[in-house]
C-alpha cells in the first residue's frame, strides 16, 4: 500500500510540475493578432515634417535617440560632416521644436575612435508610455556609441564604445572607454559580425530574462553575403557591469540575408517586448528604407511584423530613404522620430499618430 501510495505521489508531482511549467513558459511566437494590435498602437500615419536638420547642406543629421529629464525632452543626433560623425545635444518642450544644445562627443587624434563617434544613450527607460528618462547606474549616465578611426561615411572597422556622464542633459563631453567594449576582432566573435559593428541600443533588464541585467542589441555585419554585399542583421550581447560584454547565441536575431535590418530599439508594452528597427534593399528592384517592428515574450525570440511598413518613402522630404527609427508616446500620442533622406537632404523628421501639423 505504501509503495503504491509513493507511486501515486510521484505522478502527482510530475504531473503537477509539467502543467506549472507549461504556464510559465511563454511562447516563443507572438500570435498574428497581438501583432496586429501593436500595429493599431504604433501606426503614425502622419508626417508632421523635419525637426532638426544639420546646420548647412555640406553636413547631414542622423539617428535620433529621445529622452526626458527635468521636464525637458532631449535629443542625442549625430552630425556627419565629410570627416565622420559627431554627438550632438538638442532640447524641446514639446516634442515638435528643437534647440541644438552642442556637443557630446567630437573628433580626437590618434586613438581608436578619431573619426566616428556616433553616440545612443543607453538605459533609457523602455515602458511604453512611461518616463523616458535614463537610468543611472553606478551613479553615472551612459552611452554606447559607434566608433572608428578612418574617415568617411562609416568607414573602415567599426565598433561599440561605451562613455559615461554625470549628466547626459548637458552638451558636454562624455568620458569614453579606451577601447571598443565589442568589436569585430574579438575572441567570441561571430559569423555574423565579423566585419563591422554599427549601431548598438542598450536597454536593463530588471527581470535578467538572459540572465544579465544589461542587453544590447546591435546591427553588424559579417562574412555570408548576397550577390557579393554584406548585409546587416540585429544580434545581442549581455553585460553585468555594463563594462565587459558577451555575445548571446550563434545567429543573429532579426535578419533578410541581404540588404540591412538595423537599429534596434526596444519598448515594453505590458508582458510583450517591441522592436522596432528598420529595413533597406530587401527586395530586388526596390532599394528604398523603411520602419518596421517585431515583437517577443522574452528579448531573444523575435517575432517579425508580416503587414505593411510603419514608416515609408512618401514625400519629398524623405523620397530616398524613412529609417532609424525612435518611438515613444507620450499624452495619447505616438511620436515617430526618424532619418529622413530627400529633398532636403539627411535630417530628422517626425511622424505621429494624430495631425499636429502646423
Amino acid at each position: 500500500m505504501s509503495r503504491n501510495y509513493a507511486i501515486i505521489t510521484f505522478l502527482v508531482c510530475v504531473i503537477t510540475i509539467s502543467v506549472y511549467s507549461r504556464k510559465t513558459v511563454p511562447a516563443k511566437e507572438v500570435p498574428a493578432d497581438t501583432m496586429q494590435k501593436v500595429f493599431e498602437e504604433v501606426k503614425t500615419p502622419y508626417k508632421y515634417g523635419v525637426v532638426l536638420a544639420a546646420p548647412d547642406s555640406t553636413k547631414m543629421a542622423d539617428s535620433p535617440t529621445v529622452f526626458r529629464m527635468n521636464g525637458k525632452w532631449y535629443m542625442s543626433y549625430i552630425i556627419f560632416d565629410g570627416r565622420g560623425y559627431e554627438t550632438w545635444l538638442a532640447e524641446s518642450d514639446d516634442l515638435l521644436h528643437w534647440t541644438t544644445k552642442g556637443r557630446l562627443m567630437s573628433f580626437t587624434e590618434n586613438t581608436w575612435d578619431a573619426s566616428q563617434k556616433a553616440g545612443y544613450p543607453s538605459l533609457v527607460d523602455i515602458i511604453w508610455n512611461g518616463t523616458y528618462e535614463p537610468m543611472k547606474y553606478e551613479n553615472k549616465y551612459w552611452m554606447s556609441y559607434l566608433g572608428g578611426a578612418d574617415k568617411g561615411y562609416e568607414a573602415g572597422r567599426l565598433g561599440i564604445g561605451m562613455s559615461t556622464t554625470a549628466d547626459i542633459s548637458k552638451a558636454e563631453e562624455v568620458l569614453r572607454f579606451p577601447a571598443p567594449v565589442l568589436s569585430a576582432i574579438d575572441d567570441d566573435v561571430r559569423w555574423y559580425d565579423n566585419k563591422t559593428i554599427y549601431k548598438s541600443s542598450v536597454i536593463h533588464d530588471a527581470e535578467k530574462k538572459t540572465g544579465y541585467p544589461f542587453i544590447m542589441y546591435y546591427n553588424a555585419a559579417g562574412d555570408s553575403t548576397h550577390e557579393g554585399h554584406q548585409f546587416e542583421s540585429i544580434a545581442m550581447a549581455a553585460s553585468n557591469d555594463m563594462k565587459q560584454w558577451k555575445r548571446l547565441g550563434d545567429r543573429p536575431l532579426i535578419t533578410k540575408g541581404r540588404g540591412i535590418c538595423g537599429d534596434a530599439q526596444i519598448v515594453k508594452m505590458g508582458k510583450l517586448y517591441v522592436m522596432f528597427y528598420f529595413g533597406y534593399n530587401w527586395y530586388d528592384g526596390d532599394h528604398s528604407a523603411f520602419e518596421r517592428f517585431a515583437c517577443s515574450y522574452d528579448l531573444i525570440n523575435w517575432t517579425p511584423w508580416e503587414g505593411e511598413n510603419l514608416i515609408q518613402p512618401s514625400v519629398g522630404f524623405d523620397k530616398q530613404y524613412a529609417h532609424k527609427p525612435w518611438v515613444i508616446k507620450w499624452n495619447g500620442v505616438v511620436y515617430h522620430f526618424y532619418n529622413a533622406v530627400g529633398d532636403k537632404g539627411r535630417v530628422i523628421a517626425l511622424a505621429t499618430s494624430k495631425d499636429l501639423s502646423r
